[in-house]
């Protein structure tokens, strides 16, 4: 099952993709006469079933509801999380780069719904208040369920899916003080997309290419195999310390590549076109501006 976001005037309306196009879930329900939630995070609460349900009884039939992806301007593919949870350095050869040690336990921030951004959309730099812009491909689980004191072998289980992230910073933001709050959240830094992908179709998250590149050169390429901590447990782990609704989002960190780390510190600037990737979930394209 994969879903998007589209934006109809000042709001964010619910798609799902077919090889026929994406079918406007709301229209769809008032054609057909199906019930399924139009809000982005009862419709990941009430699992991928749902959305098989909607294409079965669309298969075969045209109409106003179902509509040309290339026409869309996407949204972010969860919109209004509840949480936007982040793990920092989970790769070993990101850590190294860094000069940070391995962490024995998940660094754990956050970041805000004003990062939120969809592929195709501009990313604003403020250049007049910091200088040091970079990139940071990223599987971002999204959690299906409320998951409360899991344990990692039953983790998965409240995942619904995954999609592409790229964990936009600021590093002379980020590394003025000793909280990295400041230089991770500016406006429209945390772009999701371009699909959400139901965890059946994506299989082991843990087996996952990851790329990211600027203007055309590859600057990431690793697996999610390289990372320090899972997403089991990374996911269980958060939920021992606080309860994870559907919708929330945990972005898993990024590997080695990132600006910071390379010698000649090429920081994004105005123009540059940043593409990043995670295998089965797409690419996810954003100009800076």
């Amino acid at each position: 099952m994969q879903s998007l976001t589209f934006k109809t005037g000042n709001d964010y309306k619910l798609g799902v993709v077919t090889g026929a196009g994406v079918i406007d879930v709301g229209a769809a329900n008032a054609a057909l006469g199906t019930s399924v939630p139009t809000d982005v995070n009862q419709f990941i609460a009430a699992g991928a079933s749902a959305g098989a349900d909607l294409i079965s009884k669309a298969a075969g039939k045209t109409g106003p509801w179902l509509l040309d992806r290339g026409g869309l301007t996407l949204g972010p593919v969860v919109p209004d999380p509840g949480k936007i949870i982040c793990i920092g350095l989970n790769y070993a050869k990101h850590a190294a780069e860094t000069g940070a040690a391995v962490p024995t336990h998940p660094v754990v921030f956050s970041k805000f719904n004003n990062t939120l951004a969809g592929d195709g959309e501009a990313i604003p730099l403020k250049t007049a208040v910091a200088h040091e812009f970079d990139y940071e491909v990223e599987l971002c689980a999204v959690i299906g369920k409320r998951a409360v004191d899991v344990s990692e072998a039953d983790a998965l289980d409240y995942v619904y899916g995954y999609c592409t992230a790229n964990d936009l910073s600021v590093r002379d933001l980020q590394t003025r003080t000793s909280q990295w709050l400041l230089g991770k959240t500016p406006d429209k830094f945390f772009p999701i997309g371009p699909v959400l992908v139901s965890a059946d179709e994506v299989g082991d998250p843990q087996s996952l290419q990851v790329t990211t590149t600027v203007n055309g050169e590859m600057r990431q390429n690793e697996n999610t195999s390289d990372m320090i901590f899972s997403v089991a447990q990374i996911v269980s782990y958060c939920s021992q310390y606080f309860t994870l609704e559907p919708g929330d989002l945990i972005t898993t960190g990024t590997p080695a590549g990132v600006a910071m780390g390379l010698p000649n510190k090429p920081w994004l600037k105005s123009g540059d076109k940043v593409v990043v990737e995670v295998e089965k979930l797409g690419k996810l394209t954003n100009t800076m501006a």
